[in-house]
């Protein structure tokens, strides 16, 4: 099916200041989308794109879900990519030849079986693989929109934009780089010195970026690369732009579709800068709206414990509504070197998302992130440490019984596991200082005789 033309005419979206669909004077302040901005003039808070849901009401539900399968995965450019077989709900002005897309999204509902029964009781357990992607993580679904939007307003001379710019703690850069490589745009990246991984880092090289290697954190690297742009025709690409999340809010809609059209019980994020966990609330949202799905999941935000800023409002009052002993931290060392932030730039959107869904933040500690992706690993998965951290929030949950044996409850994995591989390596050679292993496996060295090794196999109860 397609939508008519007329129809179509009338899908438009527009930046709004976070906010303006609960303030009827923030409604009034409105952007187009071509143009440079990223924070409210008004407020100086985030801006949220905003979709004309009446237009968008003028085609059915079913006529929405038939339109979405029957483009999914097929290979008519653009609408074969997760995100872009939804264009209409993400950026419907741009027209298709501008789009840059690697055919990102349709990432694997992978049903873990194993882990879900016998390390936690439960049967209807399932870990969205979004590092199944052309750069390795989730990033890729929001980049796409970003750079597609840039790439459109350079085409159009809407703007004037030499760069695409960001701060990344390792995935945000590769995508940037990557996506911009396609388009022929210049990208720079600001990273964290010696705090990713050589896997993340030469991601950026190898695509031609211009590769800024800052003696600071992420925190840092954030505050000098606004301070760059707003000075330089540097577009901004964090996750502080509502076009990443538009991009993002699609793995959303694609869970609902890979259970044909219903929305889990339970579904886990990773939250770091925490644009991720409301980019899922965005896309739930819309579905109930539209008439696609009937209601939400719960959200759950997990995070590390050596960067848990929202995790300690939610212990201090957030769990009860009241958010205002909120305070940003300053991010200690963790192997989820992604999320290893403290002062995140979507923390209202953040609180936003658990406020609307019932949901809950919980946190992990490095033994137990490292230990819930190992045990996981064992039943088939490989995860990176994002994903542990999920795990291990789940494992968590469960003992206290939060969530039930029968809760369908997907785990959202962030990024693939071979970008993390230092520290897999790591742990199975018990190098980590303070960490146990207590499901490492050894490497065993023997000599090239057969009876060396029938002796290992019998001893490790195989022959």
């Amino acid at each position: 099916m397609t939508v008519p033309a007329e129809v179509a005419e009338a899908f438009h979206a527009d930046y709004v200041p976070f906010g303006a669909d609960r303030d009827a004077t923030l409604a009034q302040e409105r952007y187009s989308l071509d143009q440079i901005i990223y924070r409210s003039k008004r407020t100086n808070g985030l801006l949220e794109v905003e979709h004309n849901m009446e237009a968008l009401r003028q085609v059915s539900a079913a006529e929405w879900k038939a339109l979405f399968d029957l483009r999914s995965g097929r290979t008519v450019f653009p609408f074969g990519s997760g995100v872009w077989s939804k264009k209409e709900w993400v950026l419907p002005s741009i027209p298709d030849g501008d789009v840059v897309s690697m055919f990102e999204g349709n990432s694997n509902l992978f049903w873990a079986e194993r882990f879900g029964k016998e390390v936690l009781g439960m049967d209807d357990l399932w870990v969205k693989q979004c590092g199944n992607s052309h750069t390795g993580s989730f990033k890729d679904l929001g980049m796409t929109v970003l750079v597609s939007q840039v790439n459109h307003m350079i085409k159009s001379n809407k703007a004037k934009i030499k760069a695409v710019g960001c701060a990344s703690t390792g995935d945000t850069s590769a995508a940037l780089a990557a996506y911009c490589a396609a388009a022929g745009i210049p990208s720079v990246v600001f990273l964290p010195a010696d705090k990713i991984t050589i896997s993340q880092l030469v991601q950026p090289i190898a695509n031609g970026s211009i590769v800024l290697s800052i003696e600071t954190d992420f925190d840092g690297c954030m505050k000098l690369i606004q301070e760059v742009v707003e000075q330089y025709p540097i577009y901004l690409a964090n996750s502080m732009n509502s076009l990443r999340l538009e991009g993002q809010k699609t793995v959303s809609i694609e869970i609902a579709q890979q259970f044909d059209w219903q929305v889990p019980d339970w579904v886990i994020v990773p939250g770091g800068n925490l644009g991720n966990v409301y980019a899922f609330y965005k896309g739930f949202a819309m579905m109930r709206d539209l008439g696609l799905t009937d209601r939400l999941p719960r959200l759950v935000v997990a995070q590390s414990a050596n960067a848990n800023p929202l995790y300690l409002a939610y212990k201090a009052g957030g769990y009860k509504g009241d958010w205002s002993a909120y305070a940003p931290v300053t991010a200690k060392k963790t192997v989820a070197s992604a999320i290893q932030i403290g002062d995140p730039v979507s923390i209202h959107r953040a609180i936003r998302a658990i406020d609307e869904t019932n949901g809950l933040v919980e946190q992990a500690t490095e033994e137990e992130l490292l230990d819930a992706a190992a045990q996981a690993d064992r039943t088939g998965m490989f995860n990176c440490p994002h994903t542990g951290v999920a795990l291990a929030v789940l494992m968590k949950l469960r003992e206290r019984g939060i969530i039930g044996v029968k809760d369908r409850t997907v785990v959202v994995s962030t990024a693939h596991g071979l970008k993390f591989t230092d520290s897999k390596v790591a742990y199975h050679e018990r190098k980590i200082q303070n960490i146990a292993s207590r499901y490492a496996n050894d490497v065993h060295r023997v000599p090239a005789s057969a009876g060396h090794v029938i002796d290992l196999l019998r001893a490790r109860g195989v022959v």
